[in-house]
C-alpha cells in the first residue's frame, strides 16, 4: 500500500460564521510551483458550481521537518507526532507567495520540501451539493472544501477531522474508511484520521457531523445506516429502516442474483443515507458508498400514524439514489471515466444513467413489496402525465437533453416546459418502453434487468477494484441490448431517444395487461398557465405554448390583478373565479407587467386530456400500503 503524502485537516471553530478551516500539508510539492484547485462542479449535479468563490483566505508556508520525519506535527505515515494534532506542531515555516491562476485554481511559490496551505471556506449552503455548518450540525461534500494537488490526484491521502471545542457530544457519520492505526476514527463515528486511496475517493464520501437520529439495518449482510439531521420529532425510524432494508436487498439481488454482494464493499464497510430534514426540502446526490438526501418533514412517517403518498415519494428518492450506487457511480459513461472536474463533461447518455434509474426507483418499491401494484400505477401515471404536459418533448430529444444538461436542464426558466424535455422523466419512459418491448419480443424470456446486469458485469463490478475503470461508450447501448436480450431496438432508439417521438406506451402497455387512458385534469376552463403565489397574489410562472393565455398575449411574470372585474388573490382564488365560466367564454383580464397595468382578453379553453390513468386488467389482491 502506498504511503500517504497528502494530509487534509478540517477544523470547526466558527459555527456562527459558518466557516471551516482547512489545512493541507503536501510532503512532495511540485518543485516548480505547486498548483492547487477546487472542482468547478460535483459529480451527479451537472452545473458549474464555482465552489472556489467561498474560499475566503488562503496562505501557504514551507513546512518544517522535525527529527522524526514529521511535517508540522504530522508524521509521514499519517500519525500525529507526539500526540499533537496536525495544526499544533512546530513553528510556522517561511511564508510563500500564492497567486490565482484560474477561476478555481491557485499556484504556490516553488519550495523544496513540505508545503503547508491553510484556508477558510464559508459554508452556508443547506443542500446536498455543498457544505453547511452552524451550531446544530456540520455537513460537507469534499468537492466544496478540499483543494486538489495537481499532479498528485492519484495519490492516497489522509483526512483528519478535528472535534469542535463547543460540542463534545458530536459524532462523525461517513462511509470514508478510517486510516490504519487510528482507533479513534476506527471506532465508528469518531473524530480523527480517515484515509482515501486518491482524491476522487476523498471527495466521494460526504460527511455529516452532529447528533442526528440514527438507525441501522443489514441487507444481504451489508451494514447500512440511516442518519436524520434537523428537527424531526417522533420519527418512526423502525418503519423507515424496515422499508429501506427491503428496497436495498431487492436492488442488490437484481445486480448480483447469485452472490448478493453489495457494490459499495469495494470502497467501504458500510453504506450511509444522510438525510437533512427541513420544512419543504427534496433532493438527493449519489456517492460511491453513501448518499446525501433532503426531505420534507411531512414526507417522513411518525410513530403511531399511517404514512401516505408523500412517504412513498421519500422512499422513491431513497431508492433512486441507492440505485445510482451501481448506475453512474460504477457503470459510468466514458465521458466520466475519469471525471474532469475543471469543466463540463458532456455525454448524450444521461437518459440511461438518470432515466433508467428513475424507472427502477419506483419499480423497486413494487418489487420489494413496499408498495402495491395500484400505488405503482399511480406513480407511473404521474410520470407519464408530467412528460406529456410539456410541448418541449417535440423540440428536444432525450439524447440532446442529456448533452445540454449543463446549459439547459440545470438552468431552467419560465419557458423550459415549452422548450426542453427531462432526461429523468422521459428517460424513465424510454426505459419502460424498452422493458416492455424486450418482454414482448422474447415472450417474457428477457427483460431490461438482463441489460442492467450486462452493464454491471462489463463496466461496473470492477470499476474501482481495477484502478482503471472504463466507461460506457456513447454508441454502445444498441449493441448491448441486443447482446443481453437478442432484441434489435434500433428503430425504437432512433425514434424515441435520438428522435422526438413519444414512447409508444399506448401500444406496449396493454400487451402486459395494463390499460391506459387519458382525461382532463378538471372540468374548469383553463388559461393554460402555471402559476405561483407571490406575496398573496397570483403570478404567472409559465405560459404554455399555443394555449389560451399565449393567444391572449399574457406572459410569464405577469401578476394577475382581476378577471372579469373581480380581484384575483391567491392561486386558489383564480381557480374559483374560472369556475364561473365555460370553455369558449371571453374574459377581460388585468395584470401588472412590472409596474404597468395592462388589460387583455382571453378566450378560455377546455382543459386538454393531459392526465394519464393506468389500471390493471385484474385487480391487485394485496392490500394497499
Amino acid at each position: 500500500m502506498k504511503k500517504e503524502s497528502i494530509l487534509y485537516s478540517l477544523g470547526m471553530h466558527d459555527p456562527a460564521g459558518h466557516r471551516y478551516t482547512v489545512r493541507l500539508e503536501i510532503l512532495h510539492p511540485d518543485p516548480k510551483g505547486q498548483t492547487l484547485s477546487l472542482p468547478a462542479w460535483i459529480p451527479g449535479s451537472y452545473l458549474i458550481r464555482d465552489f472556489s468563490r467561498q474560499v475566503e483566505t488562503l496562505r501557504a508556508t514551507r513546512g518544517r521537518i522535525t527529527n522524526d520525519g514529521a511535517v508540522n506535527g504530522w508524521a509521514a505515515n499519517g500519525r500525529a507526532a507526539n500526540g499533537q494534532s496536525a495544526g499544533a506542531g512546530g513553528r510556522r515555516g517561511r511564508q510563500l507567495a500564492v497567486r490565482k491562476v484560474g477561476n478555481h485554481s491557485w499556484r504556490c511559490e516553488p519550495c523544496r520540501g513540505p508545503l503547508v496551505v491553510e484556508y477558510t471556506v464559508y459554508a452556508w449552503d443547506l443542500s446536498v451539493r455543498g457544505a453547511h455548518f452552524d451550531q446544530s450540525h456540520a455537513f460537507f461534500n469534499g468537492a466544496s472544501l478540499f483543494l486538489a494537488v495537481e499532479g498528485q490526484a492519484d495519490q492516497p491521502c489522509l483526512l483528519r477531522i478535528e472535534p469542535p471545542a463547543q460540542r463534545r457530544d458530536w459524532k462523525v457519520y461517513t462511509s470514508l474508511p478510517a486510516a490504519d492505526g487510528h482507533p479513534e476514527a476506527a471506532r465508528r463515528h469518531g473524530f480523527g484520521m480517515y484515509r482515501a486511496p486518491d482524491y476522487d475517493a476523498l471527495i466521494d464520501h460526504p460527511v455529516e457531523i452532529g447528533t442526528p437520529q440514527v438507525v441501522r439495518f443489514r441487507a444481504h449482510g451489508a451494514e447500512h445506516e440511516l442518519v436524520f439531521s434537523g428537527a424531526a420529532p417522533n420519527l418512526d425510524l423502525a418503519r423507515i429502516a424496515r422499508d429501506a432494508q427491503k428496497i436495498c436487498a431487492a436492488q442488490i439481488a437484481l445486480f448480483e442474483p447469485s452472490s448478493k454482494r453489495a457494490p459499495f464493499l469495494d470502497s467501504s464497510d458500510h453504506y450511509v443515507f444522510m438525510t437533512q430534514v427541513t420544512a419543504d426540502g427534496y433532493g438527493g446526490l449519489e456517492h460511491r458508498a453513501s448518499t446525501a438526501l433532503m426531505a420534507a418533514r411531512r414526507d417522513l412517517p411518525t410513530i403511531g400514524s399511517e404514512p401516505g403518498a408523500s412517504y412513498q415519494t421519500f422512499l422513491g428518492l431513497l431508492s433512486h439514489e441507492y440505485f445510482h450506487t451501481w448506475n453512474v457511480k460504477r457503470i459510468k459513461p466514458a465521458a466520466f471515466a475519469p471525471y474532469d472536474l475543471s469543466r463540463e463533461n458532456h455525454t448524450r447518455l444521461l437518459w440511461v444513467f438518470e432515466g433508467f434509474t428513475s424507472y427502477y426507483d419506483d419499480l423497486m418499491l413494487l418489487r420489494s413489496g413496499v408498495i402495491g401494484r395500484n400505488d405503482y400505477l399511480r406513480m407511473l401515471a404521474k410520470t407519464i402525465s408530467a412528460v406529456h404536459r410539456g410541448s418541449g418533448r417535440h423540440k428536444q430529444s432525450v439524447a440532446e437533453s442529456s448533452y445540454d444538461a449543463w446549459t439547459r436542464y440545470y438552468k431552467q426558466d419560465e419557458n423550459s416546459p415549452n422548450a426542453l424535455v427531462s432526461y429523468y422523466t422521459k428517460g424513465s419512459l424510454v426505459a419502460l418502453g424498452l422493458d416492455l418491448l424486450i418482454r414482448r419480443e422474447t415472450a417474457g424470456a428477457h427483460t431490461l434487468d438482463d441489460v442492467m446486469r450486462l452493464l454491471w458485469e462489463r463496466y461496473g463490478r470492477d470499476f474501482y477494484r481495477s484502478g482503471a475503470g472504463r466507461g460506457l461508450p456513447e454508441n454502445a447501448m444498441l449493441r448491448l441490448v441486443r447482446e443481453a436480450t437478442g432484441v434489435n431496438v434500433a428503430d425504437f432508439i432512433e425514434r424515441c431517444v435520438e428522435g422526438r417521438e413519444d414512447v409508444p406506451l399506448q401500444q406496449l402497455l396493454p400487451q402486459q395487461g395494463i390499460a391506459m387512458a387519458w382525461k382532463a385534469p378538471s372540468d374548469t376552463p383553463t388559461l393554460d398557465i402555471r402559476t405561483r403565489s407571490q406575496n398573496g397574489q397570483t403570478q404567472i410562472a409559465t405560459v404554455y405554448e399555443n394555449g389560451a393565455a399565449h393567444a391572449a398575449g399574457l406572459s410569464a411574470g405577469d401578476l394577475l390583478v382581476a378577471i372579469g372585474g373581480l380581484r384575483v388573490g391567491e392561486p386558489a382564488t383564480l381557480d374559483a373565479l374560472l369556475c364561473a365560466y365555460r370553455p369558449g367564454d371571453s374574459v377581460q383580464m388585468h395584470v401588472f407587467r412590472g409596474d404597468e397595468l395592462r388589460a387583455y382578453t382571453a378566450v378560455l379553453r377546455a382543459p386538454a386530456p393531459t392526465e394519464c390513468e393506468l389500471s390493471f386488467a385484474q385487480a391487485d389482491p394485496r392490500p394497499e400500503h
